[in-house]
């Protein structure tokens, strides 16, 4: 095969990955003003940081991501057995915990890297609002596993990895998921140019992990319990820092970020 006829099919899947990706953050918006309506009509109440948080998580991870997936399956004219899921099996669990394990040590790798260049990441305001409202992180802990984890993955593995795994061999299809994936993030960070770039560099590494359970497994369900299970892990982290130790609130801040 010539390297046209090569370059041309997987420039296509890129853009496809992106597009799809675009989708998703593009529904949001309808999705976000029709769930905060109903909160609004629900309880009475205006929409204050705390239920902002909770409105976007539901609009995005919830609705949008979903329903962007499910514009893809029925653009290709597929069933949804193009995205595999199980229930995960004892193999399945042993990638689980091993990038789990994989992602905390290259956390904590790059933590030591950050600290001693001196170098700063940008803050999430998710975790911002949770701080500053520390009673909701409770709630946040399930809805990780519930709600982020399988949004997120349903579109960014079983779709988007999946839409260029049909051009590309594994790693390529993997890396290029995560660039997408990373990225994705930059709405929910604050900071100046520089942070913004680091927290999404870094958030890179515990993507590619997600992807490459997805690609060994071909279960959907892997890489959103292992996802899941990484937020959740994060935001327990930061509620016992602002429960027992309030003077490392701020590095658990600086550890959401990532």
């Amino acid at each position: 095969m010539s390297a046209v006829s090569t370059g041309r099919p997987r420039l296509r899947a890129v853009l496809v990955a992106f597009g799809v990706a675009l989708l998703g953050f593009a529904l949001a918006i309808p999705a976000g003003l029709v769930v905060g309506s109903v909160y609004t009509v629900a309880t009475g109440n205006q929409i204050g940081p705390v239920a902002s948080l909770g409105v976007s998580m539901v609009s995005l991870q919830g609705i949008a991501f979903p329903a962007a997936a499910w514009v893809y399956v029925r653009r290709r004219g597929l069933s949804w057995d193009y995205v595999p899921a199980s229930v995960p099996d004892l193999d399945d669990f042993k990638y689980v915990v091993g990038a789990y394990v994989a992602a905390f040590a290259a956390l904590y790798a790059i933590s030591v890297v950050l600290a001693l260049t001196s170098t700063e990441a940008a803050t999430n305001t998710g975790a911002t609002t949770a701080l500053e409202h520390p009673e909701i992180i409770p709630y946040l802990i399930p809805l990780q596993l519930l709600l982020i984890g399988p949004g997120e993955e349903l579109l960014f593995r079983g779709i988007i990895q999946g839409r260029l795994r049909e051009r590309f061999d594994a790693w390529p299809a993997i890396v290029v998921a995560s660039l997408a994936f990373a990225p994705a993030h930059i709405l929910a960070l604050s900071g100046g140019p520089t942070a913004v770039l680091v927290s999404i560099s870094v958030l890179f590494v515990p993507s590619v992990l997600f992807g490459y359970t997805y690609e060994k497994t071909g279960n959907i369900a892997v890489p959103a319990l292992t996802h899941g299970l990484y937020n959740a892990t994060l935001f327990t982290l930061m509620y016992v820092a602002v429960t027992y130790a309030p003077e490392a609130t701020g590095e658990a801040t600086s550890l959401l970020a990532f």
